[in-house]
C-alpha cells in the first residue's frame, strides 16, 4: 500500500487550494453573515470544472477519479464548507445516478449542462415525516397516459434555492407493492414546481437550504430514473457515494480548524510564554492530528474502493461517519484553544464550530452509519 499521493493528486490539491484561497476566503465571513449564495464565485468555478468533477470528458467533465473528487471537496470545504456542500451534493448526489441509471438521452439532455454548473442539481429525499426513514415518503407520482403528475413537499434540501435539476423521490404505483419508490428528474421550469424561503441554519449559512414543492406538477415518462421501484436502489447507491464527499467536507473542516489552532497556539501568549508550550495545548494538537491523520486514510480507503470497482458502502459510512466524529471534535477543541476569541465571529473557529455539526446529520445520521456498518458485518459469513 503506497501512502505517498502521486503527482496528479498534490496538483489537484495545490490546484483547488490555490483558488480557494484566492477567489473564496476574501469572501467567506460576509457569505455565512448573509446567508448569500456567492454566484460571482461559481461564475469562475465553472470553467474550472468543478461542478463536473467526476463526470466523463464525453459529457464536459473533468473525468477525475474518487480520490482526486475527495481531496478537491476537502480542499474547498477549508475554506468553505458552504460552497464545498454545494459542490459535492450537486456531483454525487445530483449528477452520478444519472450517469449511473440514466438512459443515454438523459445523460445527453441533462449531464453537459450540469457539467458545465449551468444546472445545479439536487437530490430529495427528506419529507416532515421521512428523515432517516426513507420508507415514510409521502410525496406520490401518478402516472397519466403521457406523464407523472408529482405532488408532495421535500424540506432541507441541499442546493434548493439555487437548484435546477431536481431528483426527486416519490411513490408511484409498481407491481411489486413493496418497491414502490422511484426517482424522477424534475427541472426547474416545470410548472407546479416551486422554492420555498430559504432557511435560517446554524451552520452552512451560504448554501442555499430551502423546500421544495411539488403541487400537480408534470413529468414526462422519459424524466423516470431507471425503472418504476427502483427508488431505494437508486437512493442508497447515491447515498453512498455521498458519503464520501460528507466525509471529505468534515474532513476540510477539520483541517481549517487544526491549522488555526497551531498558529494561534503559536502566537498568543499567556504567563509570558507562547500557549504552544503548554501541555494541555500539546495534548489537545496531538489528537487533532491524530484524528485528522485517521480520518483521512479511512476517507482514501473508501475513495480507493470505489476506483477499484469494490463494494464500498460500509467503508464510506465508516468515513462519513469517523470524519463528522473528527469535524465536532476538533472544531470543539478549536474552539477552546482560542478561549473568548474562539467564540466570537471576528475569528473563523467559530464558523467552523457551527459548520461542522450538520456533517453528523445530512446523508444519513451517524445512527444510521452505524446501522450500515453493523448490517455489512453481520451479513458477513462466520
Amino acid at each position: 500500500m503506497d501512502f505517498n499521493p502521486c503527482m496528479k493528486h498534490q496538483l489537484i490539491r495545490k490546484t483547488v487550494r490555490e483558488f480557494a484561497e484566492s477567489e473564496i476566503k476574501p469572501h467567506v465571513s460576509l457569505m455565512d453573515a448573509e446567508s448569500r449564495f456567492p454566484w460571482e464565485i461559481v461564475e469562475k468555478m465553472k470553467p474550472l470544472n468543478f461542478f463536473g468533477l467526476q463526470v466523463p470528458r464525453d459529457y464536459g467533465g473533468a473525468g477525475l477519479d474518487t480520490i482526486s473528487y475527495a481531496i478537491a471537496i476537502e480542499e474547498l470545504s477549508r475554506v468553505s464548507a458552504a460552497l464545498g456542500l454545494c459542490v459535492t451534493v450537486h456531483n454525487s448526489v445530483g449528477i452520478f445516478p444519472i450517469l449511473k441509471f440514466g438512459t443515454t438521452e438523459q445523460k445527453e439532455k441533462f449531464v453537459p449542462a450540469m457539467a458545465r454548473g449551468d444546472s445545479i442539481g439536487a437530490f430529495c429525499i427528506t419529507e416532515a415525516n421521512a428523515g432517516s426513514d426513507a420508507g415514510g415518503v409521502e410525496t406520490n407520482a401518478v402516472e397519466t397516459m403521457d406523464a407523472f403528475v408529482l405532488n408532495g413537499t421535500k424540506i432541507f434540501v441541499t442546493n434548493g434555492g439555487v437548484c435546477g435539476t431536481i431528483l426527486v423521490f416519490a411513490i408511484s404505483e409498481t407491481e411489486n407493492k413493496k418497491n414502490r419508490a422511484s426517482v424522477f428528474i424534475v427541472e426547474k421550469d416545470r410548472p407546479g414546481f416551486s422554492v420555498g424561503e430559504i432557511e435560517d441554519l446554524c451552520g452552512m449559512r451560504a448554501n442555499p437550504v430551502s423546500s421544495l414543492f411539488f403541487e400537480d406538477c408534470k413529468v414526462p415518462k422519459t424524466n423516470l430514473l431507471g425503472k418504476l421501484g427502483q427508488g431505494i436502489n437508486i437512493g442508497l447507491t447515491a447515498l453512498d457515494t455521498g458519503r464520501i464527499g460528507i466525509a471529505a467536507q468534515a474532513l476540510g473542516i477539520a483541517q481549517a480548524a487544526f491549522e488555526s489552532s497551531v498558529s494561534y497556539a503559536r502566537e498568543r501568549q499567556q504567563f509570558n510564554k507562547s500557549l504552544s508550550k503548554f501541555q494541555t495545548i500539546q495534548n489537545y494538537l496531538a489528537d487533532m492530528a491524530t484524528k485528522i491523520d485517521a480520518s483521512r486514510l479511512l476517507l482514501y480507503r473508501s475513495a480507493a474502493c470505489k476506483d477499484g470497482n469494490k463494494p464500498f458502502s460500509s467503508e464510506a459510512s465508516m468515513a462519513k461517519l469517523y470524519c463528522s466524529a473528527t469535524a465536532k471534535e476538533v472544531t470543539d477543541m478549536a474552539v477552546q484553544i482560542h478561549g473568548g476569541y474562539g467564540y466570537s465571529k471576528e475569528y473563523d473557529v467559530e464558523r467552523y464550530f457551527r459548520d461542522a455539526k450538520v456533517t453528523q446529520i445530512y446523508e444519513g445520521t451517524s445512527e444510521v452509519q452505524k446501522m450500515v456498518i453493523a448490517r455489512s458485518i453481520l451479513s458477513q459469513s462466520s
